[in-house]
C-alpha cells in the first residue's frame, strides 16, 4: 500500500496546509540513444521511454499498419528486476543482469544483437548467459567486456570498428582482445577500449580523427592513442573523449559543431587537453559533448547551441553525477538518483509526457515524479486559490485529506485536470466547491498521474 511521505514543499500562506509528495526508488545508471532512453533503478528494474521504431524499447513496439512507428513520451517499465548495466544504441539496446548474462532487443539489421540472424527483436532475447561486466552499444555495433577482460563484438563492420582485421560484418560475438581491458566504449563507425594500465586504444573509422592516431585512416586492429593515465573513455559519433587521471579532458576527431569545445570548429587527429583539471564524467553524442566537474556541474559543447562560440557551457551548476549523451537530447544523474533530462523531445525520449520537437527544453526532472510545489493563497468555504511551480509537466490533481499518515488512494479527490502544462512553468488556479479547513487541518498534494 502506498505510503506518503512527510516532507513538506512550499512556503505556505495559511499555517494549516502542508503540501507533501512521495519518495521513490532511486535512478542508478543511464543510457541516451537516437530518440529514445533508458535508465535503471535502485531495484533492478529497467525503463524506457522515446521511439521504439524497432523494438529498442523492448515492449513489443514497432512500425504500425498505418505507417507510423510505436513510442512512449512517459519512462514504462521494461524489465522488473535484475537489471545491472545498460547500453543504448542508435535503434538498439542492450543490457546485463545480475547473473551476468547479456540481453538484447531492437535493430539487428547488421547482426549487432549477435543473436546469430539478421533479425530485428521487439522483447529482451537473451545473448550470452554468463561473465559478462559491461556493455556499449554504437550506431550499428555492439562491444561487451567479459570478467576475464576480454572484449568481445559483433555488428556493423565496414570501417574496421569489431577490431578483428577485417570488414566483415559478424551476427554473433567474436572475442577481439583476449584480456585486460577494464572500459569499453563504442561510438558511431569506431570503438574506444581502456587498458588495466591505463592506455587508450582505439580501432575503426578515422576519417575526421577520432582514432587520435595523428592520421586519418581507418584501423582494422586496435591500436594504441594513449599510453598512460586514460581512466574513462566515451566515443561520440565521429569524434572521443577520454580523462586522465588528473582528472583533465581531452578530446580528439570531428568538430565541425564545436564539440571538442576547443574554440574552433577544426576536426583534429591528435588528442588535444579542454579542461585541465576537474572532471569527473565524460559522455559524448553525435555532435555533442558533455562532462561533470567534481563540483557537481553539468557542462556541454557541440550541436544546437549548447556551446559558447566552441567552447564549454555550464548547463547545471551542482548536484550532477554522471551524464548520458542521445543523438539530440541527454539524460542527467543527479545525486540522490532522481533523473533530469534535456534537449528535443520529438519521440517522446525526455520522458515528461510531451512530444514536441520545436524547441530544445532546458533541464527538467523525469524520476521521481515531482510534484508541483504549491502555495496556497486564499480560501473560503466554497474556493480554493492557489499558485504553483511546476518542476514535471503534464496535468496536475489536487488531493486533500486531514490524515497525513492516509495511503495516498484514501486522499480525498478535490479536482482532476487543474491545469496542464511543460515543466519549469508556473500557474495559478482558483477550484470551487472546496471546504475551509476551520478548526481541522488539511494536507494537500498536486500530484502528476
Amino acid at each position: 500500500m502506498k505510503q506518503i511521505a512527510n516532507w513538506v514543499f512550499g512556503a505556505l500562506l495559511l499555517s494549516s496546509y502542508q503540501v507533501v509528495i512521495r519518495a521513490a526508488t532511486g535512478v542508478t545508471k543511464i543510457g541516451g540513444g537516437v530518440d529514445y532512453s533508458l535508465f535503471l533503478k535502485s531495484d533492478g528494474s529497467l525503463w524506457g521511454m522515446g521511439f521504439s521504431a524497432y523494438g529498442q524499447l523492448g515492449d513489443g513496439g514497432g512500425w504500425n499498419d498505418n505507417g507510423t512507428a510505436t513510442s512512449t513520451n512517459r519512462p514504462e517499465e521494461i524489465v522488473a528486476s535484475g537489471v545491472v548495466d545498460v547500453g543504448a544504441g542508435s535503434d538498439f539496446s542492450l543490457f546485463i543482469k545480475s547473473d551476468g548474462s547479456l540481453w538484447a532487443m531492437g535493430n539487428n539489421a547488421a547482426g549487432q544483437l549477435g543473436d546469430g540472424s539478421f533479425i530485428s527483436t521487439n522483447r529482451p532475447k537473451q545473448i550470452v548467459s554468463r561473465e559478462v561486466v559491461a556493455v556499449s552499444a554504437g550506431s550499428a555495433h555492439s562491444l561487451f567486456l567479459k570478467t576475464d577482460g576480454s572484449v568481445w563484438a559483433m555488428g556493423d563492420n565496414y570501417n574496421g570498428q569489431l577490431g578483428d582485421g577485417t570488414f566483415n560484418t559478424t551476427n554473433s560475438p567474436e572475442e577481439i582482445i583476449s584480456g585486460g581491458i577494464i572500459a569499453i566504449s563504442a561510438g558511431g563507425g569506431h570503438s574506444l577500449f581502456l587498458k588495466s594500465d591505463g592506455s587508450l586504444w582505439g580501432t575503426g573509422d578515422n576519417v575526421d580523427g577520432q582514432l587520435g592516431d595523428g592520421t586519418f585512416i581507418k584501423a582494422t586492429k586496435p591500436e594504441r592513442i594513449v599510453s598512460e593515465a586514460v581512466v574513462a573513455i566515451s566515443g561520440g559519433g565521429s569524434h572521443s573523449l577520454f580523462l586522465k587521471s588528473d582528472s583533465s579532458l581531452w578530446a580528439m576527431g570531428y568538430n565541425d559543431y564545436g564539440q571538442l569545445g576547443d574554440g574552433t570548429s577544426i576536426s583534429t587527429n591528435r588528442p588535444e587537453e579542454i579542461i585541465s583539471n576537474g572532471v569527473v564524467a565524460i559522455s559524448a553524442s553525435a555532435v555533442q559533448s558533455w562532462f561533470v566537474k567534481s563540483d557537481g556541474s553539468l557542462w556541454g559543447m557541440g550541436a544546437w547551441g549548447l556551446g559558447d562560440a566552441g567552447r564549454p557551457r555550464q548547463i547545471l551548476s551542482n548536484n550532477v553525477v554522471s551524464v548520458s549523451a542521445g543523438y539530440d537530447h541527454c539524460l542527467i544523474l543527479k545525486s540522490g538518483g532522481s533523473l533530469s533530462a534535456m534537449g528535443f523531445a520529438g519521440a517522446g525520449q525526455l520522458g515528461d509526457g510531451f512530444t514536441n520537437n520545436s524547441a530544445w527544453v532546458p533541464p527538467e526532472q523525469i524520476f521521481p515524479r515531482p510534484q508541483s510545489v504549491l502555495k496556497i493563497s486564499a480560501s473560503s468555504n466554497y474556493e480554493l486559490q492557489f499558485q504553483a511551480s511546476v518542476l514535471f509537466g503534464g496535468t496536475f490533481h489536487l488531493r486533500m485529506s486531514t490524515n497525513l499518515a492516509q495511503p495516498l488512494d484514501h486522499w480525498t479527490p478535490i479536482s482532476t485536470a487543474v491545469v496542464t502544462t511543460r515543466g519549469t512553468n508556473n500557474f495559478t488556479a482558483t477550484l470551487a466547491n472546496v471546504l475551509s479547513p476551520s478548526a481541522t487541518p488539511y494536507f494537500y498534494i498536486l500530484e502528476s498521474p
